[in-house]
């Protein structure tokens, strides 16, 4: 079940690889009523207590499938349904501390109906909340 922000708190952990911390990952859910097809997503942001992530230190994985941010325009067969949550895994080396953080995430997608620029958007983050990494 997703919960009514777009930041999912329940998929907020660390990602290991060999035991390592490797990064880790936040769920988000489209706030779009349509769903959003991948090729219409543009690359997302995460700032995490002040740290921002961006580019090729974010994956997507919708369905199960991983898609690098740099990738998504190529794929306007995959959609991201409105009651999926988008996983977006973020490398950062040793991961995250447990605790408390202020997690931002921002990220734009393109409408048939809306103008093709806006970048002025990229200011606001799509959702921020306190969460608290547990494992």
């Amino acid at each position: 079940m997703l919960e009514k922000e777009s930041l999912q708190s329940r998929e907020f952990r660390n990602v290991y690889e060999n035991g390592k911390a490797i990064g880790f990952q936040v769920a988000i859910r489209s706030l779009y009523y349509r769903g959003v097809w991948l090729s219409q997503l543009r690359p997302a942001t995460v700032i995490v207590d002040g740290e921002k992530f961006e580019n090729d230190q974010i994956t997507w994985t919708i369905s199960g499938k991983r898609y690098e941010q740099k990738d998504l325009a190529n794929y306007s067969d995959v959609q991201w349904y409105l009651l999926e949550p988008a996983i977006l895994t973020i490398k950062k080396p040793g991961g995250l501390k447990m605790g408390e953080h202020e997690v931002s995430v921002s990220y734009l997608h393109s409408s048939s109906y809306m103008p093709p620029v806006m970048d002025t958007a990229l200011s606001s983050p799509v959702a921020v909340r306190k969460m608290i990494l547990v494992k």
